[in-house]
Order: C-alpha cells, then structure tokens, then sequence
C-alpha cells in the first residue's frame, strides 16, 4: 500500500535525500518560534507608533480648539431701555426723583428672581473692581509721555540737574574749604558753595542731553526728564547755560581765577571727556574718579588761593572713595549697563572691577596716615579713621570674593556713610591754622 504524500516523513527516506529534508525540518521547527517573536516585536513596535501618532494628532487638535476658545469676545454693549432714548437725561432723573421707595411687603413673589438676578450683578461688580483697580495700576507702571505742569517744573529741573549727586558735590567742596588751613570766611564760603552748585548743575544737565537715547534703554534712567518727554531739549540747555555762566562767573570773579578755572575744566572733562567715554572704553571709570575729586580741591583753593600738598591730599582721598562706591554700584547694574551701551568696568572686565574696588580700600588707610604728615590733621585722625577704614576695606575683600549682589550692596551703602564720617572726623582732627607757622621762627 502506497504512502500518501502529507504522511510523507524523512525517516522514510534513505540516502542523501532523506537525511537533508530531516535536517531542513529540524532547523524549522528550532527557528519557527524566534520568527514568531520577532514578528511579534515588529507588530508591537508598528502598533506603539501608530498610538503615539494618534496621540499627537489629538494633542494638536485639542491644543488648537483651546487657543480658538480662549479668544476674547467683544464685549456687547449695553442696550439701554427705549423710555430712556426718547427722553433726555434730566427728564429721566426728575422721573427717578418721583418714584417712591417700595417697602418689603409690597414685593410679589414674581419679582423674587429679578431680586436674586441683581444680587448676583452686584456681586460680580464688586470682583471686578479689584480687578479693574491692579490693571489701572498696572497701566500706570509701564511707560507714558508725562506732560509738564508748571508746579512740576522745580521737580522736573532738580531731577535734570541730579539734585543728589549736585549735593555730594557741594558738600565735598565745603569740606576742603573747611579743612584748609585759613581762618573761615563766610562770605567766600557761601560764594563757593553756590558756585560749585550752579557748576554741577550745568554738567549733570548737559550729561543727561547727551544721553537720552541710551538711558531709555535703561530701567535705572527710563524715568528722566528727558527720556520722558516732560521737558524739552531746549529748555534742558537753556537751564544748562542758565547755571554754568553765573557759577563760572561767580567763582572766578567772586573767589578766585584758580577756583573758576578748576570748575570749567571740571564741566568739560565731564560732559566731554566722561560721557562720551562710558560707550567706548572702561577709562571713563578714571576719569569719572578725578571728575569727582576736583570739588574738594576747589573748596581748597578757594580758602588758600593756591594748589597745594592738602589740596592733592584731599582730591586723592575722593579720587580713591570712588572706585569702591562706584564699583559697588555698577556691579549691581551691570544688566542695565549693558542694555544701555555703557562700556563699564563691571560688564567688560568683571575681575578688574574687583581688584580696583579692593585696591582703593586700600589706598584710603595711606591717605589716612599721609593727612598728618602733610599737616593736614594731627595724628590722631589716622588711629581714630582706622576703624572705619579698616571695615571698608573688609568688605572690599569680600566683595572681590565673593562678587555677588549681596557683597557689591554692602560695600556700597558702607561708602555712602563712610565718606562723610571720614570728612568729618577729618575735621575733628584738623591741624589749627598758624600752627605751623608759629613754630617756624623758634627754631
């Protein structure tokens, strides 16, 4: 009896031929179930990515549904009652004036849901108001064109002429007027003291004229004069020359030439040696510093008439104050500086920056110890200055440590105490006039 051919197995088979059909048929049935998984994966892969696009379909069209939902409606306006848009306005109240009051009984319960319907605008209205008040507020932060009222000029001029920086200026030369070795006049000082005034006025407003189109970049200058539009450029520089021309004449015909002198070389180093500098090199920082030291020696020179040892004393004792104070300053404004323009220390050499400030704490307890030794002060003032100087210059340390926000605040507000605590131990100090003098003929 024939085999059939389904029945057919290799075991049948002799020779050659059946033992490579057993071998093929052993190889399949080893393989058959690693192609079973594989084929598996491949579905489960297709399958994953198939749900992953789907997914993303979803995401945008619920995404795209949200933001075609979230736009704001107009809001409608109110349609106000037919009785009122054929009568006028005073009609209308003279009609509201005659109504009587109605008392609680009189109310039908008809009129209940019209009650509960104004309870609940009277609700909404009053979480709107809070609403609407910070948004007023809001608006009132950003920026605006502020429009110029006469009782706002005086204002407006004082913030042109950087009242704050005009009054360190001011005090600084009454200092070295102070401190010189003269008897103390009154009337020269006062001379002075509106001299110098009139002086930092006119340069401070020529700073600022220069400066409009890089302060309005600037969240620490946005808000001047001029940057706001609240005074003309005009009016800026007719006030400008308006204060230089009597302070400059005050100073050289009422004080001395060499005080007068001092005081135009100061406006014009810094309105055209200092501003220009703060967008092209960081030696603006330098020659800000001798900007700042030129004040006390002019309150010298307008007590002694000339330019002496105490004179140069005391100008490198502001020209050193600075770099800390300064320094300090701009590091915390160093994104400001930035959006402005400004090519400050602080921006483009961080690491100089630091090592100035340090430097120049420093220098101030050798200025301290050089004040007695040029017959400025006894030599008490040193001993008594070193405290002071001594914590300056710690945390001029820490600032070139650290260099971080809370250090460059620190040793800033430390020099807006320390320069007149200084001054005026300076003056507490300070070497009797004649006394030198005195000595001179007994040896």
């Amino acid at each position: 009896m024939a085999a059939s051919p389904h029945t057919l197995s290799p075991r049948l088979l002799t020779g050659w031929i059946g033992g490579c059909i057993w071998h093929l048929e052993r190889r399949a049935m080893q393989e058959s179930p690693h192609r079973l998984l594989h084929l598996l994966r491949n579905v489960n892969q297709q399958w994953s990515t198939f749900r992953h696009l789907t997914f993303l379909r979803r995401m945008y069209v619920t995404q795209l549904n949200r933001s075609l939902n979230q736009r704001v409606k107009p809001k409608p306006e109110p349609v106000a009652a037919p009785f009122l848009e054929k009568t006028s306005s005073d009609e209308a109240k003279a009609d509201i004036y005659e109504m009587s009051p109605l008392s609680a009984p009189s109310l039908s319960p008809s009129r209940e849901p019209y009650a509960k319907e104004a309870l609940e605008l009277e609700a909404a209205s009053a979480t709107e108001g809070p609403v609407a008040a910070e948004k007023e507020a809001k608006e009132e932060r950003q920026w605006k064109e502020m429009k110029l009222r006469w009782d706002d000029l005086p204002g407006a001029l004082a913030r042109l002429s950087k009242i704050k920086l005009t009054a360190l200026v001011v005090s600084t030369t009454s200092a070295g007027f102070a401190l010189a070795p003269e008897p103390f006049d009154w009337t020269c000082f006062l001379l002075t003291f509106v001299g110098t005034g009139l002086a930092s006025c006119a340069a401070n407003s020529i700073n600022q004229f220069f400066e409009v189109p890089f302060d309005s970049n600037m969240n620490r200058t946005k808000n001047r004069p001029l940057v706001r539009g609240q005074i003309s450029p005009l009016l800026a520089v007719s006030f400008a020359t308006c204060c230089a021309v009597p302070g400059v004449a005050l100073l050289t015909w009422g004080v001395n030439p060499l005080t007068g002198a001092l005081g135009v070389f100061n406006i014009f180093l810094y309105t055209c040696c200092y501003t220009p500098l703060k967008r092209v090199s960081i030696a603006n920082t330098w020659v800000g510093a001798v900007v700042g030291a030129i004040p006390p020696v002019m309150g010298w020179t307008a007590a002694t008439g000339s330019l002496d040892a105490g004179a140069i004393l005391l100008g490198g004792i502001l020209y050193s104050w600075q770099f800390p104070h300064f320094n300090a300053l701009s590091w915390g404004l160093r994104e400001d500086y930035s959006r402005g323009g400004y090519c400050m220390m602080s921006v483009t050499h961080p690491a100089l920056c630091r090592r100035v400030a340090l430097r120049h704490c420093l220098a101030l307890i050798a200025l301290s110890a050089a004040a007695p030794a040029l017959d400025v002060t006894t030599w008490t003032f040193p001993v008594i200055a070193l405290p002071i100087n001594l914590y300056i210059s710690y945390l001029g340390f820490r600032f070139y440590r650290d260099a971080d926000r809370k250090s460059s605040r620190k040793l800033f507000f430390c020099s807006l105490w320390h320069l007149p605590l200084f001054l005026l131990l300076m003056l507490t100090c300070k070497r009797p006039a004649g006394r030198g003098d005195a000595r001179e003929p007994q040896g």
